[in-house]
């Protein structure tokens, strides 16, 4: 039996925690849909990506609001994708804040994203009638950008590690309580969507700049809130694996001359055992081993999803 395309057939809504993590710094999670987050300022708010529709925004805005009714300054998105941007007019934020490639992306395939993410994950989009348009950030940096928070809450300081999940992938780091927002570059409990990914680069260097934060607290893109310096560093290793695993894998089957559906065997064979039942690892699989294999066919840059092209990739790979 052919199995339902993507998450499609994934409509069952997951119960949201939110979780305090230091005085003022909040996340909430989702049973493995995407995390968000917020911290305080002295006078003002930075909230940490927007989910997929102001509907679904709002919703956690209104939880966020028990807590604190200060203002939204900044709206920090770690990348284009559409499940963390098409929900930001919901924030009424000063400043839209992103790395300068995201602007870019946005400009390129944004549209295309944004059809491919809703034909892929109807669920995330509550009310989709409720988004006016792609999000354009009002404010990006290249490298460092840190917000000083006032009073002695300290900075945050948000950063750009190197190529990972995408080109433009920037995390928020809290040096003061230990804490790192890290977007999609890293997953506690959850699989790796890496379609849009340059994997070796990722799986290394820019994971090593990740771990070099020494985070005590660390919020994924997905899953569980990681606590505590060994929590933190095994989602990073955890992240790692998946991405080592794959790489040999389609690597090995690649180099000897076999197929596209050869290596989606090997990396389903290997990694299903340890993250099979991980959220979201049929769903993500195919279009991981697809990109990382144009990867090693010399493709720098990932060709763009559209709606139909996830339709061939997936009836190629996981039918």
């Amino acid at each position: 039996m052919a199995k339902p395309f993507a998450s499609s057939a994934d409509l069952d809504e997951k119960q949201q925690s939110l979780e305090i993590l230091a005085d003022g710094v909040y996340a909430l999670t989702a049973e493995g849909d995407p995390n968000v987050g917020a911290i305080e300022g002295e006078d003002f708010l930075v909230c940490f990506e927007a989910l997929a529709t102001p509907a679904a925004a709002r919703k956690w805005l209104s939880r966020l609001r028990e807590y604190t009714d200060k203002p939204v300054r900044y709206l920090v998105l770690s990348h284009y994708h559409a499940v963390r941007v098409l929900g930001a007019s919901a924030f009424d934020a000063d400043i839209i804040l992103t790395h300068e490639r995201t602007r870019d992306l946005i400009a390129e395939r944004g549209e295309a994203d944004w059809a491919s993410e809703y034909g892929r994950m109807p669920r995330l989009f509550d009310q989709p009638e409720s988004i006016p348009g792609l999000t354009w950030p009002t404010a990006t940096f290249s490298d460092r950008f840190t917000i000083d928070l006032g009073g002695q809450r300290g900075e945050l300081v948000l950063q750009y590690c190197g190529r990972g999940h995408t080109e433009g992938d920037i995390v928020a780091w809290l040096p003061r309580q230990g804490i790192l927002f890290a977007g999609d570059l890293v997953e506690a409990q959850a699989a790796l969507y890496t379609g849009d990914a340059f994997h070796h680069e990722w799986a290394t260097s820019t994971l090593d700049r990740l771990a070099g934060f020494g985070a005590r607290a660390l919020v994924g893109g997905r899953g569980d809130v990681a606590r505590g310096e060994d929590a933190c560093a095994a989602a990073i290793s955890q992240t790692r694996g998946f991405l080592d695993t794959m790489r040999e894998e389609v690597g090995a089957v690649y180099h000897r001359g076999g197929s596209l559906p050869e290596a989606f065997a090997a990396a389903h064979a290997a990694l299903e055992p340890r993250f099979g039942q991980w959220p979201i690892f049929e769903h993500c699989l195919p279009f991981d081993v697809a990109r990382l294999w144009e990867e090693y066919d010399g493709v720098e840059r990932p060709t763009i999803w559209t709606a139909q092209r996830d339709r061939e990739v997936w009836e190629q790979l996981q039918s």
